[in-house]
């Protein structure tokens, strides 16, 4: 794999280094384009991320020409304890406040829906008039790495894998909860800036196996079908390091 690797002591580490970078990315993104659009993550290592840039960001990220987007969602209400959107809201969203991040830059996957395909569809549909016709090009997308290998919400063996036209399609998986939403390859792909963010020993091995694979990647390890335009970096503390 052809990806740009940073080794730090332990989670906070990672996250510090993950930080620094995000706000060189978004500086030249608002630089070039006049806006930085972000597709977050869930889990407990992007969570401390999110609480270092909502701490000590604040004044060096410019957060009102900033877009937040998710790479997948958990098909639950926004205030359950599972909720992606809920994690960041209470590590991020709320810590920044109104006047930092303005409420209409803040784009969650909508879980309303009764049902979550038409959800996906809607999320489309504002990829579409955001981005433009070319679809979703994101500046940056956090990711993290599960112990068999999924990425976002695409597991080993989704049917998702081999979707080739949409963006944001709804998937089952063998995780609770089981329904989810989640961006596709195609969408994470296009994006200029790809980061993995991965803590503890027990994703050393996958790590270990996703760096050592041939040029085609393993279908089941879906990370390594993340071959972004631009460039991916992966961020990992000691415990995760093979």
């Amino acid at each position: 794999m052809n990806w740009q690797i940073r080794v730090s002591k332990d989670r906070e580490e990672l996250s510090r280094a993950a930080a620094q970078e995000l706000a060189r990315i978004a500086g030249l993104a608002v630089a070039s384009r006049g806006r930085f659009d972000l597709a977050l993550a869930g889990g407990h290592t992007p969570q401390v991320l999110y609480e270092i840039l909502a701490a000590e960001y604040r004044e060096r990220i410019d957060w009102k020409r900033t877009h937040l987007f998710w790479g997948d969602e958990r098909y639950v209400a926004a205030e359950d304890p599972l909720s992606n959107y809920r994690m960041v809201r209470e590590s991020l969203i709320e810590p920044l406040g109104p006047l930092a991040l303005p409420p209409e830059n803040v784009h969650p996957l909508p879980t309303t829906f009764a049902d979550p395909d038409v959800a996906a569809q809607d999320y489309e549909k504002f990829l579409l008039a955001h981005f433009g016709a070319v679809g979703p090009r994101f500046d940056l997308v956090l990711l993290g790495i599960g112990p068999e290998g999924h990425t976002a919400s695409l597991f080993p063996n989704s049917p998702a894998l081999e979707e080739k036209v949409r963006w944001v399609v709804p998937v089952r998986v063998n995780a609770q909860p089981p329904l989810r939403l989640t961006l596709t390859l195609r969408a994470i792909n296009a994006a200029e800036n790809v980061f993995f963010l991965v803590s503890g020993a027990d994703k050393r091995e996958i790590v270990a196996r996703l760096l050592a694979q041939g040029p085609e990647g393993f279908s089941e390890y879906p990370a390594s079908l993340v071959r972004p335009e631009g460039r991916v970096m992966l961020f990992l503390d000691q415990a995760a390091k093979p």
